[in-house]
């Protein structure tokens, strides 16, 4: 990829591709972010900002998947033409959304990315826009992240990629991406920071009312993890039984024996068609148990770990750094309903 030049007076060119049925906040959290940076760069008295410009297969106004209407500023063809093809980027940003699928099949867009790229110095996905990275062939043997619903399908898609789900965003050389909708914002901060240093990006991220780095990866916000099942309905029955009993006392010998298997057979059976050990599956439907029973009651955290098995809370702290990335108590406090 091309490197452009950058000057303590010169702004840095932000690009972002959109296309029909984009995520909105895809588009406008990011950019949000980049103004507010260049506001606080302004009143310094500084001109090295970022200057942002929305592009779009076709030029003018693109319907967004919420229906909010954005107004791309030129054609995927005018900047590719641009300056013979030669002009330079600072950042190439593709969003996402559900017009995502539609996007990621278009071999005029892939290929139009896969141009554009080669003249920025770097290039960012947000949420599912990774797919139009991944159809590009950018993410090819490179490690990558995206909406924690669309992590499975990128990586059975695209078995070159390395897809991580649990991380906010992800860099890997020149190649970002981030998970779903609101981390482009936290994508977008990060990259200011790499910019201008820590402390413009800390001021950015107390205007917008943002963490500056947000605690905790996106698994702390996904559907049940435990929800894997079994082919063989020996298997499921087991799977059932143990959401039923996740307060008792709960070992391979005794899952095993409901199934009518040795523990060696069943602990290998059950690995290969639930994708995970039968403690990791234990341990996961117990994390999802706490989680609920620590975002809709009062219980006290060492009541919440022993009613779900854990025995104590701090086994059931560790299984929560281990699974959510975050300490019960702080998910509490982010995710407790309040009257």
């Amino acid at each position: 990829m091309a490197r452009a030049k950058n000057g303590r007076g010169r702004s840095r060119r932000v690009v972002m591709l959109i296309y029909p049925d984009v995520q909105v906040l895809d588009v406008t959290g990011p950019l949000e972010v980049f103004n507010v940076a260049t506001r606080l760069l302004a009143a310094e008295g500084r001109r090295d900002g970022y200057r942002t410009e929305l592009v779009a297969p076709v030029a003018g106004a693109v319907r967004t998947s919420g229906g909010i209407r954005l107004v791309a500023d030129r054609s995927m063809r005018s900047l590719a033409d641009e300056h013979g093809g030669g002009a330079a980027l600072d950042t190439l940003m593709i969003a996402g959304g559900i017009g995502s699928r539609e996007a990621m099949r278009d071999r005029a867009i892939a290929d139009w990315v896969g141009r554009i790229a080669a003249r920025s110095r770097r290039v960012a996905s947000i949420c599912t826009g990774a797919a139009v990275l991944a159809a590009a062939g950018l993410l090819d043997g490179r490690r990558a992240t995206t909406h924690w619903a669309f992590a499975d399908e990128l990586a059975r898609l695209y078995p070159s990629i390395d897809v991580d789900a649990d991380p906010v965003h992800v860099r890997d050389g020149n190649v970002y991406t981030s998970a779903g909708v609101t981390a482009g914002m936290d994508l977008a901060l990060a990259l200011v920071e790499e910019d201008h240093g820590r402390d413009l990006a800390l001021s950015a991220a107390r205007w917008l009312v943002m963490f500056l780095k947000r605690p905790g990866g996106q698994s702390q916000f996904s559907v049940q993890l435990a929800a894997q099942h079994a082919e063989r309905q020996p298997l499921r029955d087991v799977q059932s039984w143990v959401l039923d009993h996740l307060g008792d006392r709960i070992t391979v010998e005794s899952m095993a024996s409901r199934a009518g298997m040795s523990a060696r057979n069943f602990a290998r059976s059950f690995s290969r068609e639930v994708g995970v050990t039968p403690a990791r599956f234990v341990e996961r439907a117990r994390v999802e148990l706490a989680r609920r029973r620590l975002e809709e009651s009062r219980a006290g955290v060492d009541e919440i770990a022993g009613a779900c098995g854990f025995g104590s809370s701090e086994t059931m702290r560790r299984a929560f750094l281990r699974n959510v990335r975050v300490a019960p108590a702080d998910y509490r406090n982010r995710f407790q309903a309040r009257a």
